[in-house]
């Protein structure tokens, strides 16, 4: 599969993004620069890190070796929550550019609203002020909650354009999902195969699979993007990146994306990671 064949979401400020993006959390070094470029040969063009995956400048190497030009490219970091105050944000977007050698980010994301420190409104001025700059094209946020997301619209004026959260089989996020397209915001998964958790080992999923002549993974990714989400999957080894793109030749029918929304759990979290008390690692 190449790139042209993924297709894209259109978000709310004009620009657009593949339907699936690779995840670089751990994904470090030489190494980490070996894995990405694996996967942009593959057809892999939405790369996400964020400066807690000590991802970055592997992705920026990555894209340099790939000879691909810069604009085909959509790259996404994160603001770690210890930099939410407006300069310290301003000054930790441009040292993510420097580390990745890049000019411009295509999307930015606030990590965590970390509410106990109540300081999210004031990171999300500094990306406002980015994106105006030109520093960053799309602007977000990671792990927001319905009213995390109207205190900053109310702050700014300023919808995101993103907003990336745990979503999986066991914590399907379905009225987060409705509230983020309510705003017009599109909804990313991350983990969206739950870590290998043994909802990939689910009858309805192995069931589906064997329907559609598919491995586990790709029935969920395919799940997320039926419902409109955009997932970021990590995956163990190249045959799996391989697998991961493929994704465009069958489709669930609206019986079978229900069947797995079913599989949802009331504390389906993998690491009870509640946005409204997680203290994000620094």
């Amino acid at each position: 599969m190449t790139s042209s064949d993924i297709p894209v979401y259109k978000l709310n400020d004009g620009h657009v993004l593949p339907q699936i993006g690779l995840g670089t959390y751990q994904v470090r070094g030489m190494q980490g620069v070996d894995v990405i470029l694996s996967a942009i040969q593959m057809g892999y063009r939405l790369i996400d890190t964020s400066t807690n995956y000590d991802s970055e400048g592997a992705v920026g190497e990555a894209i340099r070796r790939s000879g691909i030009p810069r604009s085909e490219f959509y790259v996404t970091s994160k603001l770690p929550g210890q930099y939410h105050h407006r300069e310290d944000a301003l000054k930790m977007i441009e040292e993510s550019l420097l580390r990745m050698g890049l000019d411009y980010l295509d999307l930015y994301l606030i990590h965590w609203p970390l509410p106990k420190r109540d300081n999210y409104v004031e990171a999300w001025t500094a990306l406002v002020e980015a994106q105006k700059r030109g520093l960053i094209r799309s602007i977000g946020v990671s792990n927001f909650e319905a009213e995390h997301l109207d205190r900053i619209i109310d702050a700014t004026g300023v919808v995101p354009a993103v907003n990336q959260n745990e979503i999986h089989p066991y914590w399907i996020q379905e009225n987060l999902l409705k509230d983020n397209q309510k705003r017009g915001i599109l909804t990313e998964a991350w983990s969206p195969l739950g870590r290998g958790s043994q909802s990939l080992k689910e009858d309805v999923v192995a069931t589906l699979a064997d329907k559609y002549h598919k491995n586990v993974g790709q029935i969920i990714l395919r799940w997320h993007i039926q419902r409109g989400i955009l997932p970021i999957p990590k995956a163990g080894t190249l045959n799996h990146l391989h697998e991961n793109i493929k994704l465009w030749d069958f489709e669930l029918t609206q019986d079978e994306v229900t069947a797995i929304n079913r599989l949802t759990q009331p504390d389906g979290r993998v690491d009870n990671q509640d946005p409204n008390t997680y203290e994000e690692f620094n």
